[in-house]
Formats: structure tokens, C-alpha cells, sequence
């Protein structure tokens, strides 16, 4: 078994991603499928959302991170069967082939900003290589609405070819240990974000780094798209939360996946129960990294 192998038997062939999906990656570093999930499909999802986060209450998310005023939930295709057709989005897997070539997921964590939190530093999830290639494709899967009211994520087209720029703290992390170079901190709010940028041997033009990366950067997008629909980005564009101002509910899965020669956020078979591994054909294993 192979990617390609796995993807033709799951059906992906090369028509699984518009020409127009391809330009829109290319040149903004994200494209919108709209009605990817029924609305039963969300509210059937949400729900067990909202359930798994009730049972695993101040623990939810422990496997992977934990955001003070944000739902995080993480490790769910181990904790139920409702999510598994999201591994099957025909665009997304095609997008990820495109961009990365032989690949595998790379984690899958609910978010969801809590009212008046939710804000995050303009940053990136990973940095280009020296050789111009990607190391990580994320999808935002939406179980709810995203509003300009409920926290949606800014996006700034184009901004994954301006190379390893604004990539602080624990993204950063692994490009520098690549790199024999020290990784940064994290910017909090109120740092001047080039500072960051300028610590960087492998840093670009540090002059289009925003000096406040919590406030608006020329250009960017708010994302705001119906339940159902899948964002699916170059995890290399420079992107963040942005506040919640009401109780609307946002619930939204983070699907990635990275390059086959790379680790993954949560490793997989680390995780696997037998019950997820009997709903696993071959195709989905080895996407998987557990076969």
C-alpha cells in the first residue's frame, strides 16, 4: 500500500479537487467546500461533541494541547465512530496529495472559543522548507456557522509563500531544531512580532512581519461560512482566532495532515483502540500511520 493506492481505492482521483479549488490554494493558500456535511450530518457531530466534552470535562484536550477560555478535544476518532467519514472529504485528501505528496494525518482536535476569548496571534502552523515545499495541510470542519460575531479565523491570502516568517513559539520549534538553530517563544499579546522573526537565520523579509500580531494585518480575511462547509488551507498562510463576542456556538473539527517523513501531532497507534482499528480498511491505516 501506498498514497496513491490508498487514495484511488478510497475513490480521490485527480477530478477530486476543482481547477478552480487548485488556483484558489495556490494563490490564497485556502479554498471553501460548501455543503461538505448535511445538516444531520453537523448536528449529529455536534452533539457528540458536547458529550465528549461533558465526560472528559477539564481533561478534554489533554492528549494534544489546552486553551484557557477554548473547547478543546482531542484524539476523537478513538472516542467515537460519528466522525469517521470525515477521514473520507475527497477534496481535502486531494489537496493534501497536491501539496505534500506521500502523507498522513497529522492530528484532529475540536476547538471551540468560549464568549470573550478565542483571540490568537497571527501565526502560522508551520514554516515553508528552504526547497519550497510544505510540510502541513489543515481543514476547518464546521459543525456550526462561522460568523463575524463567534469568533471566525482570519486568514491573509497569500501570505504561506512569504516564507518563515511569523512562525513563533512551539511552531517554529521543529524548523529550528531542523536548522541546528534555538527555537522561539511564543508571542503574547503586546510583543512587537518581528522581534521574534529577527532572532531567525532563516527569517525572510522581516519587514512585512505585523509589529502587533493580535491587531488587524492589511489584507486579511475573515473566514464566515455556513454549518457543513470545510475550510481547507496550506497550513503555511499566516492565520489566528479571532474574539468571540456572543454565545453562538462554533464547533469545528481541526483535521491535518503532514508529509509521511514527518511526525505526527498525536501519533496514532499510540491511541488506537481495537474498536477503531475493526472500522479501519487498509486504505485508512496506512493514512493513518497505524497499520
Amino acid at each position: 500500500m501506498d498514497t496513491q493506492a490508498a487514495l484511488a481505492t478510497l475513490g480521490v482521483n485527480p477530478d477530486a479537487m476543482t481547477a478552480q479549488q487548485k488556483q484558489d490554494l495556490d494563490e490564497n493558500g485556502y479554498f471553501v467546500i460548501e455543503n461538505a456535511l448535511t445538516p444531520e450530518q453537523c448536528k449529529r457531530m455536534a452533539a457528540e461533541v458536547d458529550r465528549i466534552a461533558m465526560l472528559e470535562g477539564e481533561n478534554a484536550g489533554n492528549e494534544v494541547s489546552q486553551e484557557p477560555g477554548s473547547l478543546r478535544i482531542s484524539n476523537i476518532f478513538n472516542k467515537s465512530d460519528v466522525f469517521d467519514e470525515l477521514l473520507v472529504i475527497k477534496p481535502l485528501l486531494s489537496a493534501s496529495r497536491y501539496l505534500l505528496g506521500d502523507f498522513k494525518v497529522h492530528g484532529a482536535n475540536i476547538r471551540e472559543p468560549r464568549k470573550g476569548h478565542g483571540k490568537q496571534p497571527l501565526h502560522s502552523d508551520s514554516v515553508m522548507y528552504e526547497d519550497g515545499t510544505w510540510a502541513l495541510v489543515n481543514a476547518l470542519i464546521c459543525f456550526d456557522d462561522m460568523t463575524l460575531d463567534n469568533g471566525p479565523t482570519r486568514v491573509v491570502p497569500g501570505s504561506h509563500k512569504w516564507g518563515p516568517l511569523n512562525v513563533p513559539g512551539e511552531n517554529a520549534a521543529d524548523y529550528h531544531k531542523r536548522s541546528h538553530a534555538q527555537p522561539h517563544r511564543w508571542a503574547v499579546e503586546g510583543d512587537n512580532i518581528a522581534d521574534h522573526v529577527a532572532e531567525s537565520p532563516l527569517s525572510g523579509d522581516v519587514s512585512r512581519a505585523p509589529t502587533d500580531p493580535f491587531a488587524p494585518f492589511d489584507g486579511e480575511v475573515k473566514v464566515t461560512v455556513p454549518a457543513g462547509s470545510v475550510v481547507v488551507t496550506n497550513a503555511h498562510i499566516w492565520h489566528s482566532g479571532t474574539l468571540k463576542h456572543t454565545d453562538e456556538r462554533r464547533r469545528q473539527l481541526h483535521l491535518s495532515y503532514t508529509r509521511r517523513d514527518l511526525p505526527q501531532q498525536l501519533v496514532q497507534r499510540n491511541y488506537l483502540t481495537p474498536q477503531f482499528n475493526a472500522r479501519l480498511g487498509e486504505p485508512m491505516r496506512y493514512l493513518l500511520d497505524v497499520q
